[in-house]
C-alpha cells in the first residue's frame, strides 16, 4: 500500500490550487493509498527558520523537535506530492520555510564526513516524488527565468530521494488568463500524471472472513 505525504500550500481555500489538491487526493483514494496532508497555512506552519532553530541545525536529533510531526510523516512516507502556486517563478516563501525547517540534516540528508566530500541523500524511503503548481507567465518565460521552483523540487528534493525515484509534474501556465476549459484540460492532466505517479499498485488485501461453525 501507498503512504503518500501531501504538501499543499495555498492561502485561498477556494482556490484552483485546491481543486488540483483534491484531484491528486482522489486519484490517491483510488489507488488505495495511506494519505497524509499537510495543508501549510490552514494548520498556520511557522516557515520562518529561528535563530535558535540554525544554533541547532546540526544538533540530531534535538534538530527534530520543533517540526517532529512534519519530520516524522517524512521518514513514514513512499510518495511525496507537493502542490502549490509558481509566484515570481519559484516556490511560496511558505512553502520554501517548509523546506528550510522540515529538510533537515539526519532527515532529508546526510552530512559530509570528510573534506571534499558532498552531502548524501536521506530521504531514501521515498521511491515517488509529484510536482503539480499554477504559473501565471507562460511557459516559454518560466522556462527562460529558469523555472527555479520546478528545479527546486524535481532536481534538488529528489537528489536525496531513492535512487530511480520516479516523478510526475504539471503546470497550468498562464492561469491568470485561463479560461474553464483550460482549467478542466489541467485537471485531467493532473489525473494522468498521477496514475503515472502511482504507476501499478498491489490491490488492498481483503481480510478473509471464516464461516460461522
Amino acid at each position: 500500500m501507498l503512504r503518500a505525504l501531501v504538501i499543499y500550500c495555498h492561502p485561498d481555500p477556494a482556490s484552483f490550487t485546491a481543486a488540483v489538491r483534491d484531484r491528486v487526493v482522489a486519484r490517491l483514494d483510488e489507488a488505495g493509498a495511506e494519505v497524509r496532508m499537510h495543508d501549510l497555512y490552514a494548520t498556520g506552519f511557522t516557515p520562518v527558520l529561528s535563530r535558535a532553530e540554525w544554533q541547532g541545525y546540526l544538533d540530531t536529533p534535538a534538530n527534530r523537535v520543533p517540526v517532529a510531526g512534519e519530520t516524522g510523516d517524512l521518514a513514514w512516507c513512499d510518495t511525496l506530492v507537493f502542490v502549490y502556486p509558481t509566484w515570481w517563478y519559484g516556490l511560496p516563501a511558505m512553502l520554501k520555510g517548509w523546506l528550510d525547517r522540515v529538510l533537515l540534516p539526519e532527515v532529508a540528508f546526510i552530512m559530509p564526513k570528510a573534506e571534499g566530500d558532498n552531502i548524501r541523500p536521506g530521504l531514501t524511503n521515498v521511491t515517488r516524488l509529484g510536482v503539480f503548481t499554477t504559473c501565471g507567465a507562460s511557459r516559454w518565460l518560466t522556462f527562460l527565468v529558469g523555472a527555479p521552483g520546478k528545479r527546486t523540487i524535481l532536481r534538488g528534493v529528489r537528489f536525496l530521494c531513492a535512487k530511480g525515484c520516479r516523478t510526475a509534474f504539471a503546470a497550468h501556465y498562464l492561469m491568470d488568463s485561463s479560461t474553464p476549459e483550460s482549467r478542466a484540460a489541467h485537471l485531467a492532466t493532473v489525473d494522468r500524471q498521477m496514475r503515472k505517479l502511482i504507476g501499478t499498485v498491489p490491490p488492498r488485501p481483503v481480510a478473509r472472513v471464516e464461516p460461522a461453525q
